[in-house]
């Protein structure tokens, strides 16, 4: 039986985060990534650029940080349009007094640095490399597989070749969107079953059943699962971090065949008919919209 796929423009959305302080946290995705405020209100706050959302902030004072091994989110990833506007991004939170570094990596399909905000959401920055030049190959398994890596990248080289001053004193203007979306779950065979089986991604990538790499369309990956600080993590519990995950995909026809999987699955699920609402095996909310819906404050 033929799986029911995702169509092959499906996009990742905007991203957003339940904070504890959203007046700290406004002001650090502002200055430290250089986006800027689209809506603000006393409870939430949307960013972005080029009148584009890229992160929603909500207010969330009254909740605790999770620990560590909880599911939830491992990162977010934004994607920028050529190497300059990363550099220019690497380069502003960097600076950041309340960033906090954590690596970067050439991956082969993309060139990506690593940050964690002051609640310690996590953030990749990163370049895609032209599509024609990834490799696919099979994997431990059998499965078509894009080639990826974490080989070394040199912050101080990368910012020497490519940092410019015109990307440094435009970066408000240069796009920037949600490339994929990096989630820590329980195990990775329950979140194949899930976002492969039933929500209709392809799997193009797996690391020795410690973590999946899906997208559609033929991407590297617009989500990724891993069990790195959480395997065995059961449903999340309230708390700070991530808050829902925005999936876009061209077409109410789209939203309703995803409403008719997860009904068959048994995955209980919300329609308006232009958008759906759910909650993936540990609790992370996911919305599935037609392109162009508001990304911004509900």
């Amino acid at each position: 039986m033929q799986q029911d796929l995702l169509p092959t423009t499906t996009a990742m959305g905007t991203l957003t985060l339940r904070v504890g302080d959203l007046a700290a946290m406004t002001t650090y995705y502002a200055t430290a990534l250089g986006l800027e405020v689209l809506e603000d209100r006393a409870d939430a706050v949307v960013l972005g650029r080029r009148g584009k959302a890229v992160i929603r902030l909500e207010a969330a004072g009254h909740l605790h940080l999770p620990p560590r091994g909880e599911a939830g989110l491992f990162h977010t990833a934004l994607l920028f349009a050529d190497r300059a506007d990363l550099a220019a991004a690497v380069a502003s939170a960097a600076r950041h007094p309340l960033s906090s570094f954590v690596g970067s990596a050439d991956h082969l399909v993309s060139e990506a640095f690593y940050f964690s905000d002051p609640e310690g959401n996590g953030i990749e920055l990163y370049f895609d490399r032209p599509r024609e030049t990834w490799d696919w190959s099979r994997d431990e398994r059998g499965n078509r597989s894009v080639v990826m890596d974490s080989l070394p990248l040199s912050p101080r080289a990368y910012l020497e070749e490519h940092l410019t001053e015109d990307a440094v004193s435009h970066a408000a203007s240069k796009s920037a969107e949600v490339g994929h979306v990096h989630l820590q779950v329980g195990d990775v065979d329950t979140a194949q079953r899930f976002y492969v089986g039933v929500l209709g991604f392809e799997r193009t990538a797996g690391w020795h059943d410690q973590a999946l790499f899906v997208s559609a369309g033929g991407y590297h990956h617009h989500m990724a699962m891993n069990v790195w600080n959480s395997r065995g993590a059961g449903p999340r519990k309230d708390t700070l971090g991530l808050g829902e995950v925005l999936i876009q995909v061209p077409a109410a026809n789209e939203v309703g065949a995803l409403a008719d999987r997860l009904a068959s699955a048994g995955i209980e699920s919300h329609s308006t008919g232009a958008e759906l609402r759910f909650e993936d095996p540990w609790r992370n909310r996911l919305r599935v919209a037609v392109a162009g819906s508001p990304g911004g404050i509900a």
